[in-house]
Formats: structure tokens, sequence, C-alpha cells
């Protein structure tokens, strides 16, 4: 039996005729940067997530960047973030000649800790970004409390996690900002790159809009410097049908993390995963953790199961941080997660004869 890590032709034969009328019209209208469906996303992602703005965005990492342009954080500025995360949350920090700097994670969740975010906050500290992992969002009421305390605004990475949610709240409300991808193997993704910011601030969203449009309004008059970070209206276009399904599919990911806790309940080379109390995943992944990871790894693709590694190596050890000064040792959580994570296949059109087959595979391996 094959099983990949994920399957997007089994997804798009369910919408394929929704997905392609819905593109003939954008083809038909010759409408391409920031047509109607672009303003229809933004207005029922805004609806989804319980907030007033959304903009729509190039992809993840320039909803990133973006919102800390509208920010104004830049040279000399300090950000607080995770080391153990996709390399865009480190990077949109770099781009804006800003410096990360890293806290360790929770081993439970791989989310930023709180209890470590305020040691290395200066004066030059202008926010925090916590990421939401794996499709959980971080510690959000502790974040935020120090946030408050100490006049910093709150970058949410929600790239993984649309549609999660923190004691009823949704991912992307939670802070200043929130950043999502649409990526095509995210929860929801579009046929490309894609993504949107989130915001209750209304003016700070009239900001973001006008910094993904070269900082123009009106038309051909700057009064800031912003950035070609717009979302093609295609992309929105695939979006707005997809949109309608992605409960759905989330629902079916904890369905299916659900049917992986019971099978490998007990074996006990493995750890999985621990959902938080008040918290709500969307499992845009599904991780393990073994001593074992990449034999682990090696057995499971002679088999034919398709697995990856989120993430192989901490930020702070990335080539391009070393002027940072960090060393190996310096965040030991984020380093042995990245020894010891591999993701299981978790997308919503799985069989349970291919749950059934990944565990079993994994037993077998752990029972030699």
């Amino acid at each position: 039996m094959k099983v990949p890590l994920l399957d997007l032709k089994a997804q798009y034969a369910t919408i394929k005729d929704e997905t392609m009328e819905t593109v003939s019209k954008v083809f038909d209208g010759q409408h391409f940067i920031n047509g109607p469906e672009v303003k229809m996303l933004e207005e029922k992602v805004a609806e989804y997530c319980g907030c007033k703005k959304a903009i729509g965005v190039s992809s993840g990492t320039d909803a990133l960047l973006c919102a800390l342009m509208a920010l104004d954080i830049g040279p000399g500025d300090e950000v607080v973030t995770s080391p153990f995360t996709f390399f865009a949350t480190a990077g949109s920090i770099w781009r804006v000649c800003a410096k990360p700097v890293f806290v360790d994670i929770d081993p439970a969740t791989f989310n930023i800790n709180p209890a470590l975010i305020e040691e290395p906050i200066s004066e030059d500290t202008k926010a925090i970004m916590p990421v939401h992992l794996f499709g959980q969002v971080a510690d959000m009421a502790e974040i935020n409390s120090i946030a408050d305390n100490l006049a910093l605004d709150v970058v949410e990475d929600a790239c993984q996690s649309i549609g999660a949610t923190y004691k009823g709240e949704k991912a992307g409300s939670l802070g200043t900002v929130g950043c999502f991808s649409f990526f095509p193997s995210k929860n929801l993704g579009c046929a490309g790159d894609g993504g949107i910011i989130t915001t209750n601030d209304e003016e700070l969203g009239e900001r973001m809009a006008m910094i993904r449009m070269h900082g123009s309004k009106p038309k051909y008059f700057h009064s800031i410097v912003g950035g070609n970070f717009r979302l093609d209206t295609l992309q929105a276009a695939v979006l707005l049908v997809k949109m309608k399904h992605l409960d759905g599919w989330s629902e079916k990911r904890r369905q299916n993390a659900a049917k992986y806790n019971s099978l490998l309940a007990g074996v006990e080379q493995i750890t999985l995963p621990v959902v938080k109390e008040g918290n709500v995943s969307v499992f845009n992944q599904y991780v393990i953790r073994t001593q074992k990871r990449d034999e682990l790894r090696k057995y499971l693709m002679e088999k034919e199961i398709g697995t990856e590694i989120y993430y192989p190596l901490s930020l702070h050890q990335q080539e391009c941080f070393k002027s940072l000064g960090y060393r190996k040792g310096d965040f030991p959580e984020s380093e042995k997660a990245a020894a010891e994570v591999l993701a299981l296949p978790i997308y919503p059109e799985l069989a349970d004869d291919q749950i059934g087959y990944v565990a079993e595979s994994i037993k077998e391996f752990c029972g030699r």
C-alpha cells in the first residue's frame, strides 16, 4: 500500500467542477489584479476569523513582512520569536533589518514557551511573534499579558493554523495582526502562493492595504514605501471555493488524528501530539516524536509511506543567522525537537485502512 504525505489530487477531484467554473469567470472578466474575488475573500476571512479587516497578500511570508513594515519595525528593533518554525518567521524580521530574538519552545506543543519570553526583552524590543505551529494556537493569554504590560505589538504567525481556536477565539484575532499562508499544502491552500493578514485595528489594516500596493493611495501617489504584495484574483477565486469546505476538512483531520492516537497509544518509543486544554487544533501536521526518528523514517519510506521533518535545524543554528551569536545548546528543547520530530500523513481524504497501515508499520518498527 502507498500512503503519500499529502494527496492534493484527491482533494481537487471533489471540487474540480466548481473550481474550474469559478476560475473561468475570472478569465471572462479579465480582472486579474484586485478583482472582486479578492474583496469577497477578504470579507469572508475577516468574518471567519472574527476580525474587522483582512488584507489579501501574495504569500504568508509577505504577510509577515507587510505586517512588520506597517508596524514600523526596522533597523535597531528586536522581535521575540521561536527558533523552531519555518524560516520565513525569522526571515521576515531580518528582511526589515530588525533582529530576531529567540526563545525556546514548550516541548509538548512545540510553540514558544511564554515563561521564557520576558528574560531577553530589552528597550529595543518592539514585538512578539508567536508561531501557532502545526495547527495549534500558542498560549496567547500569557503572551498578550506580557505584551500589554510592556506595550509590545503581537504578530501572530498563524500560517499553519487557519480555523484553529484558543479559548473559543480564532487564530489571527488574538494579537495586533494575524498572518496566514495559502501555500497549496496548507489546510486552506490556493493554486500557488497566497496569504492574508487579519487585524481588529482598522487604521493599521488600511496601512497594510497601502503597503501591499507599493504604499500608494490614491494610485500613483505614495506617502510611504511599500511593496508588491498583492493577492492574485485567480488565487482568491480558488480560495473562495475551498473556504466552503475548510471546517469539514479540519474536522476530518482531527478525526484522523484521533485514530492515530488510538492506534498508537502505549507505543513506548513514540510520543504523540499534545493539544492543550482550551485549544482546538486543525492539525496542519500530525507530528510524533521518537529518538529513532531517522531510522523510523527510512523504514516507513521502504513501506512507501510519506513523511516529512518539520524542521531539521533550529533557526538559531542556521548559517545565515550566525552573526546573532547563538550557539548549539542555547535552546535545548528546540534542538531536541529538531532531532526527533516526524510528520505523518494527516490529510482529510486519508482512508482508514491507510491510517491503519501507517500505525501498524510504526508498531512493527518499534517492536523489532
